[in-house]
Parts: structure tokens; C-alpha cells; sequence
């Protein structure tokens, strides 16, 4: 038997185990950086928002495209759609929706009552409802004469609730608060006190002559003449007027007092207008009245619920004097020299003398006017216009432009 004496082949050595587990870790990580990774909930929603802004745009584009065939000229370029201009989009829509609206409920509103659409409009209130207006903005006190007359008024029908509608009155203050007194002041040898107490009477002695309710149903006017000096003469002359009118009687000129055809309508009067004091004729101090009222009234047969208004406008001017009592006889206490007065009345019939005032209506005269009568002529005058003097060619049976 013969024995093998080739040598057997060596064993390759063996990787040391530190260098197997680094090989291992190295695949690992090559491994899971190189696998697919399912997305995050987040790039989810990323992703599917950015699907449907596209998907929006193209049926945006295309829907434009649709209603635009006629056309064959180049598309404008346009940003894709956002949900902010999704949301400004759909706002638009709703205004339009709500204009369209509002323009055919006007359209009706003219078609079926003009005048309440324009009312509407402007936000002047309606012209024949018995609506009420907006509050008129009141008017500061006049203090000095002013050099115009007030400024046209959108025209209106006046209503029981709104007498003074298509007046410049509407904006003026109403009845004895209307009348404010200036700053008193010593004259010469007349004391600020019976200047102070000069002041008070006169306007007592308006307020009782033009808005004493009992003298404007016409009534005698006995607290006004009360304000008077007994001793004058002036006060005798008045009362003989008064008892006996005629053709040249001035009751009319210094008193409010209306015929029995018709009432004051509401109990309101406006006033406008101021006093002043200075030096006057009897050494001691004269106090100018100047002042409008503004009357509306209806036909006292009228009871209805919207009865027919009609307004009257009296200008007074009345100078009260309070004399030297150094030089002449002293005027009785609590008592005025009445030295002037003097009136401009508009909308009152002509060629009735009763020393009264008798309105005029759209509808006619409330009252019968004498055969003869004198029929308003020359210029159409302003009864509001305060700005001119009172006896500038305003006299007689004139027309006027307002009332």
C-alpha cells in the first residue's frame, strides 16, 4: 500500500468579526435609504391640493374657452385659481345677484309711485305721504341781518305731520324760544337793569301779539296791549282800530289774529329773526323787533285725517322805546312806547279789511273775496327773504314766489 505524500491545501483565513459587523451596518443603511418611502399625511394633503388647483384652472380655462368661440383672438394669461379668488369670485356673484335685485325693485317703485323712488333716493322723505322726515337741522339764532334771502327748497306738498315740508322754515326754531334776547347793556342814562327789563317786556309783548293761541283763533289781544303806555295815545288808536277795522286800519300790521275759516294746523309756529338795542329818539333806548312767522294752517271745516295745509308768512318790524325819564314822562312800570310798527304779509286774501288774516289754499280761497277785489300783482316777491327792508316797493296786493 502505497501512501499519498502530496500535501493537503491550506484553509483561507476567516474576516475578523469587527469588519463583518461594520459590512453589515453599511448595507443596512444602504438599503433603507435606497427603499421606496411611503409619504407623510402632510405631502398627502400637499399633493392633493395642487391635483385639484390644477384641475380648478383647467375647468376654469376650459369653461372660458367654451364661452368665448366667437372669438379669434389669443387668450389673456391668467394666474391659476386660489381660494382666495374662488372666494372673491363667489362674493362678486352674490353683488351682482343683490344689485339686480334692488335695481328691478326700484324700477317698480318708478314705475308705480315716482315720487316715493325719488324719495328714496335722495333721502328726502316722500313727497305726498304723511311720513315722518328726517329730524331738519335746527338753525342758530339770527343775529346779524342777513344779506339773502334762504336758499331754495326742494318743493313738497306740506302734511298735517309735516306743515313746513317745502319750507325754508322747516329748519327754523319754533315759537317763544325762538325769540332770543341780546346781551343787555347801559345807554346813556338808561341802566342795564330797565335795559334787561326793557328786553323781557318787548318780547312778552310778542310772543302775546303773534303766538298767543286764543289771538291767533282771533281773539282780542289784551296781555299785548297791557305792554303798551296808556298814555301815549298810541294805545287808544290801536284799541279804535281794533274795535272798528276799516280799508286804513294797521291792527293786521302788529297782530296775528286769523279769520273763523280757519285753524292753526298743530300747534307749532316757526320764528325767525332778532332784536337789537341802541340810542333812541327820547334820550334814553330804542329796541328794533324784527322777526318772521310762519303760520300753516286748514279750512276749519275740514276734519279729515289729511286735510289741505296751507301756510301764512308775517314779517313784523316793531321799535319799542323806553325815554329819559330826566327829560320826559316816565313810561308806567312794566309798560313800553310803542314808536313804529309795520308788517309784510304773504298769502293772505286781498280787499278784506277786518284786520285779520285769511289764507289762501291750493284748492281756492277759504273764504269769499269781495267783488272788486284787487287781483295780486308785479314781481313775484320772497315772504321768506329778510335780508331787504320792509318797505322796498313790498306793499300792496303782490304775488308771491313761495309760501
Amino acid at each position: 500500500m502505497t501512501a499519498d505524500a502530496t500535501p493537503a491545501p491550506e484553509e483561507e483565513p476567516s474576516l475578523p468579526d469587527d469588519v463583518w459587523e461594520q459590512f453589515a451596518r453599511d448595507t443596512e443603511r444602504a438599503i433603507r435609504a435606497s427603499a421606496p418611502k411611503e409619504p407623510s399625511a402632510r405631502a398627502r394633503m400637499v399633493a392633493r391640493r395642487l391635483r385639484e388647483e390644477d384641475e380648478r384652472a383647467a375647468a376654469e380655462a376650459k369653461r372660458r374657452w367654451s364661452g368665448r368661440r366667437g372669438s379669434t383672438g389669443p387668450t389673456a394669461w391668467r394666474s391659476g385659481s386660489t381660494d382666495a379668488a374662488e372666494r372673491r369670485l363667489r362674493r362678486r356673484g352674490r353683488l351682482r345677484a343683490a344689485l339686480g335685485i334692488l335695481l328691478v325693485v326700484l324700477l317698480v317703485l318708478v314705475a308705480l309711485a315716482p315720487g316715493r323712488a325719488w324719495s328714496l333716493v335722495t333721502g328726502k322723505g316722500w313727497r305726498h305721504g304723511g311720513s315722518a322726515a328726517p329730524a331738519p337741522t335746527t338753525l342758530p339764532p339770527e343775529t346779524v341781518a342777513p344779506t339773502a334771502a334762504p336758499q331754495p327748497v326742494d318743493p313738497d306738498v306740506p302734511t298735517l305731520k309735516r306743515p313746513f315740508a317745502g319750507s325754508p322754515a322747516a329748519d327754523w326754531q319754533s315759537g317763544p324760544a325762538a325769540i332770543v334776547l341780546p346781551e343787555a347793556a347801559a345807554y346813556g342814562t338808561t341802566g342795564k337793569a330797565r335795559v334787561a327789563a326793557a328786553l323781557k317786556e318787548a318780547k312778552q309783548f310778542l310772543v302775546a301779539a303773534n303766538l298767543d293761541p286764543a289771538v291767533l283763533a282771533g281773539g282780542r289781544p289784551d296781555a299785548a296791549l297791557a305792554l303798551i303806555d296808556p298814555d301815549g295815545g298810541t294805545l287808544a288808536r290801536i284799541e279804535r282800530q281794533l274795535a272798528h277795522p276799516a280799508k286804513d286800519a294797521t291792527s293786521d300790521t302788529l297782530f296775528s289774529r286769523f279769520g273763523p275759516e280757519v285753524r292753526l294746523a298743530g300747534d307749532t309756529v316757526k320764528v325767525r329773526g332778532r332784536m337789537t338795542v341802541h340810542k333812541g329818539s327820547y334820550g334814553g333806548v330804542a329796541i328794533d323787533a324784527d322777526y318772521t312767522f310762519v303760520y300753516p294752517v286748514r279750512r276749519t271745516r275740514d276734519d279729515g285725517p289729511s286735510p289741505e295745509i296751507a301756510r301764512t308768512i308775517v314779517r313784523r318790524v316793531v321799535t319799542f322805546q323806553v325815554v329819559d325819564p330826566a327829560r320826559y314822562r316816565r313810561t308806567p312800570p312794566g309798560t313800553l312806547t310803542v314808536s313804529h310798527w309795520d308788517a309784510d304779509i304773504g298769502n293772505s286774501a286781498c280787499g278784506i279789511d277786518d284786520g285779520r288774516l285769511h289764507p289762501e289754499f291750493a284748492s281756492g280761497p277759504a273764504t269769499a273775496v269781495p267783488s272788486g277785489a284787487p287781483t295780486p300783482s308785479g314781481p313775484a316777491l320772497d315772504p321768506y327773504d329778510r335780508s331787504k327792508p320792509i318797505d322796498d316797493g313790498r306793499h300792496g296786493c303782490g304775488r308771491l314766489s313761495r309760501t
